[in-house]
């Protein structure tokens, strides 16, 4: 092995690094030379290559060669500034032994000092006594006059005394504080001495508070006093700002320092008005809360009127004290109406302090927006009296109570009506004859009254009221009906009412009544929405004055019904055939029921009449298809025919007098009657079609235009038992007709009321197929 291997193995053991260098550029170059000698006439230019790599080369090794120099140049110039540290740190090493053998030699001549350092103390303590002691002979003297001008309510003069006996003795502490004598028994010693001037500080602070606590009185009286002692505070003030200086510079504070005696000031003025309150909350409860509060008004605004005009020129600026008494009675009155709301109020008292929170207080005739207050009374920085969550109970309270109150008022109404439908007298009827009572007018009235009052508190009082009337009329409505419910089972009795149908109308029309005062509780509710659809009823209570009213007219139609009811079970008997006036005396008492009817108000007259009419041809209708009536040949089918088409007449001339709407009565319930009558007395040809649907249409005229679209509400029940009243109708034209039925059947319209639901066709008994034998 090489000794340059040797070198570079020793390297390569020392730095593994330098080793894989080493490695990474004989690969590099080994894969350079394969890329150049790879082709054969490359192997020319070998010396070409051998002079460039030589070239570079020697570039290398030239930079190599600068750059250790470099290196090793600057290496020299640090060992040498090195060395020169080194040598400077010995040098500084030989001085400080020689400066501590120095000391060591003087150390003994210093111990003579500390008794002079004591002597020099003593000096400045006794130099400090004589300067002070004309001063110190004299406090005796200054604290007897200082005691007696306090006694005579001579604040500042007092204070001025005190302030001199405080210099003295801060002066004095000062001086042995500057000495470095503090801690000591001369401190101990002075303060001792001074201990007086703390215990006149006190009777004048006290003074001084009793003349701020009654600053309201003084100020209208002598507002000098108060006067004197503002001036003392601010005194007091600059001179705990003069300490706290002194502190800062010379780490020395006064005893009793800093008084903070504005901050007291204030603190005394919160305790004497709320000692004001305590006093005047005298027995509140029951009918004196009103006068109460109008007596706490009076005395608030008159308090505010005497700090804005007199003293708020006694005090600084930035006392700002008008506005701090605000705020105080703001907070005071703010505790006692929250002690009061807890109370076990009656619902006037919660709407006194209702109107006295939303509208007194902060109104501007009356308490803090009064002129003689503003514009220097910030009415908005105080905030309101009581918290909004405690605002909206005493309001649920208070419609909580109103709701107790106008159910009770509500029930003994309508006990009071129900008894009234008993009398041996008639009700009361207006100008235009419709029946009526007072029932509603009570109700009507006793709402609005509380919701007019409502409205006068604020706009969610006025809304949890309506909401509250409308629950509570639904409530009612759902008594009245269970009452007018009652008051029919007393017709089936024999001690039956004497004016049971004029009670009747007068109930019906007070529903009405009623409505008018629901749509009034909406319009209002609505106000505060800004919503629409004020004549539309909340979903509840429309249908409970719905049934309410309808059981009323149901009574009505029942009690006509059951007057027909004798009338019908004579119809298709042989005194109708032979031409009995069956029809005249149902239309007599039709005539009669329907005259009752026009005591009742608009629309509900319409209705009744409509549906009046509607039952009666219902009843009609059924007789005839419960009777099972059969023609047996073309006369029968004739008298028939003509009898039902007097009928018919009869009872459209009936229609017309009474000026029923047509729309009312589905399209002229009439015409049920009109069609049956129409019976050929001829036999059915059954060649053709065509003549399936002339007869079809002969036999029921409602099988055309919009008379077949009516009458294809019909089951196929009624037809058929309709159809049999013919006698002859055989089952191909059945189907026909039937068919003809079912493909013009069409939607039933918006205000369809039925005909033939309401009719039930008796079921044809099937033929037993068991031949019949005796009993053994």
């Amino acid at each position: 092995m090489s000794a340059e291997d040797d070198i570079l193995t020793s390297q390569g053991d020392m730095w593994p690094e330098f080793e894989k260098a080493e490695n990474l550029a004989r690969g590099a170059a080994l894969k350079w030379a394969s890329g150049i000698f790879y082709h054969p006439d490359q192997l020319e230019r070998l010396g070409q290559y051998r002079k460039r790599e030589t070239q570079r080369t020697s570039s290398v090794q030239s930079r190599l060669k600068s750059a250790v120099q470099s290196y090793l140049e600057g290496v020299a110039t640090g060992l040498g500034q090195l060395k020169a540290s080194l040598d400077d740190v010995r040098a500084v090493r030989r001085t400080l032994v020689d400066v501590c053998e120095d000391w060591q030699k003087k150390v003994n001549g210093f111990e003579g000092l500390g008794h002079l350092r004591s002597l020099v103390s003593d000096h400045v303590q006794l130099a400090t006594a004589v300067h002070n002691l004309q001063h110190v002979f004299s406090v005796p003297e200054v604290v007897r006059e200082t005691r007696q001008l306090i006694e005579e309510r001579r604040l500042l003069d007092a204070h001025a005394k005190l302030m001199e006996m405080e210099g003295w003795r801060d002066n004095i502490l000062q001086q042995l504080h500057h000495a470095g004598r503090q801690d000591t028994e001369g401190e101990r010693i002075v303060l001792s001495y001074f201990t007086v001037v703390g215990q006149l500080n006190e009777e004048l602070t006290k003074e001084l508070w009793d003349v701020v606590g009654s600053g309201l009185a003084l100020v209208k009286q002598d507002p000098s006093l108060f006067v004197s002692a503002i001036r003392i505070i601010e005194r007091e003030e600059e001179m705990d700002r003069a300490a706290a200086d002194s502190q800062r510079q010379h780490a020395f504070l006064p005893p009793g320092r800093p008084k903070n005696l504005r901050q007291t000031f204030f603190k005394v003025i919160e305790q004497s008005t709320r000692a004001q309150f305590r006093a005047r909350q005298t027995d509140t409860k029951g009918p004196g809360l009103a006068s109460h509060l109008a007596a706490l008004h009076n005395n608030i605004l008159s308090d505010l009127k005497v700090v804005k005009h007199l003293m708020v020129q006694c005090c600084p600026p930035h006392y700002n004290i008008l506005q701090t008494y605000v705020l105080l009675h703001h907070s005071c009155l703010s505790g006692h109406l929250q002690d009061i709301i807890s109370w076990d109020l009656e619902k006037s008292e919660i709407y006194t302090v209702l109107n006295w929170i939303r509208h007194i207080y902060h109104s501007r005739p009356k308490m803090l927006a009064h002129p003689d207050l503003s514009p220097d009374v910030d009415i908005v920085s105080p905030g309101p009296l009581i918290s909004q969550d405690a605002l909206e109970q005493l309001q649920n309270k208070y419609v909580g109570a109103i709701r107790v109150a106008v159910s009770d008022w509500m029930q003994k109404a309508l006990e009071a009506e129900v008894n009234d439908w008993y009398r041996e007298e008639e009700p009361e009827s207006d100008h235009e004859g419709y029946y009526h009572s007072s029932l509603p007018v009570i109700v009507t009235q006793m709402l609005e009254e509380n919701v007019q009052v409502a409205m006068v508190i604020s706009d969610s009082l006025r809304d949890q009221m309506v909401t509250m009337a409308l629950q509570e009329l639904e409530s009612f409505l759902c008594r009245f009906r269970e009452a007018v419910i009652s008051y029919g089972k007393e017709r089936q009795k024999p001690s039956q009412p004497k004016y049971y149908l004029l009670y009747l109308l007068a109930d019906v029309n007070n529903c009405i009544a009623i409505r008018r005062c629901i749509q009034w509780l909406q319009q209002q509710g609505n106000q505060g929405s800004h919503g629409d659809g004020c004549n539309k009823l909340p979903q509840p209570i429309d249908t409970a004055l719905d049934r309410a009213m309808k059981k009323g007219c149901r009574l009505l139609i029942d009690e006509m019904l059951s007057e027909l009811q004798p009338h019908f079970l004579q119809l298709w008997s042989t005194s109708w055939f032979c031409g009995s006036d069956i029809i005249d005396s149902i239309c007599t008492v039709m005539e009669t029921h329907c005259g009752h009817f026009g005591h009742i108000r608009e629309p509900i007259f319409q209705f009744m009449l409509s549906e009046g009419l509607r039952l009666v041809i219902i009843d009609y209708v059924r007789t005839l298809v419960l009777r099972k009536i059969v023609c047996k040949n073309p006369t029968e089918r004739e008298r028939l025919s003509d009898r039902m088409a007097r009928d018919a007449e009869k009872l459209h001339k009936l229609f017309c007098n009474l000026a029923v709407l047509p729309h009312l009565v589905n399209l002229t319930s009439s015409k049920i009657l009109m069609s049956v009558p129409s019976l050929p007395a001829s036999p059915i040809p059954p060649s053709s079609l065509s003549s399936l649907i002339y007869t079809g249409s002969q036999l029921f005229p409602f099988l055309n235009n919009k008379a077949t679209s009516w009458f294809s509400f019909a089951s196929d029940e009624h037809v058929s038992a309709l159809l049999d009243i013919r006698g002859d109708v055989s089952k191909d034209v059945r189907g026909t007709v039937l068919e003809m039925l079912e493909q013009s059947s069409q939607p039933a319209p918006e205000d369809y009321q039925p005909i033939f639901s309401e009719i039930l066709v008796p079921t044809p008994v099937l033929p037993f197929c068991l031949p019949a034998v005796k009993c053994g």
